[in-house]
């Protein structure tokens, strides 16, 4: 993932990690090995996490789909006749896929899954991720967002041109997964 779209989730996503698991920034900063004030400057966005900080909170924020609730998204995920697939919020990395989705791709599922898909992003998606903060993606009762993206081909898969839905769903650990889905509303209209 690009190094400016993961610094301007990473404050805000960790903030919000911190206060659903109800953990005070002194104990963060005592379980990360820095200063509490680090943290603060961290979730206010006037500094970003660098080198190890930054995978040590890239490792506590991924998504980690494991209470029943979870399990029972990624099924209904896999298994629903819409070309949908779920994504962690932070990472990009595949967490589940419909068949109807995976119809597009040119490899195996297994070979994608649990891998950043950040590398097949479109222009629009790319400019869309620049610009989640901009439509209230990282507050915690945030939009749907639908955007447009253009046709982009890669040997792994195609992402075919239309209107995407992305909705951002909290797990139970406190992270986040995000749904992205054809908007049929708008491709039928």
């Amino acid at each position: 993932m690009e190094a400016a779209v993961l610094s301007s989730s990473l404050g805000p996503s960790l903030r919000r990690w911190r206060v659903l698991n109800r953990v005070k920034q002194e104990a963060l900063a005592r379980d990360l090995g820095v200063s509490q004030s680090k943290i603060s400057r961290w979730e206010s966005g006037s500094a970003q996490p660098k080198g190890a900080d930054q995978l040590k909170i890239l490792r506590l924020l991924r998504a980690r789909p494991e209470s029943s609730a979870d399990r029972a998204l990624l099924e209904l995920v896999s298994c629903s006749s819409e070309p949908v697939h779920l994504i962690c919020d932070l990472t990009h990395r595949l967490l589940a896929v419909s068949p109807a989705r995976a119809t597009n791709w040119h490899v195996p599922t297994a070979d994608l899954m649990n891998r950043p898909l950040w590398r097949f992003a479109s222009e629009g998606i790319r400019e869309m991720e620049g610009r989640l903060a901009e439509h209230r993606w990282f507050e915690p009762l945030g939009p749907d967002i639908l955007f447009h993206t253009e046709d982009a081909h890669f040997p792994e898969l195609t992402i075919l041109q239309g209107k995407i839905r992305i909705s951002r769903l909290p797990l139970s650990d406190g992270s986040y997964a995000r749904l992205v889905r054809d908007d049929k509303a708008i491709s039928r209209g």
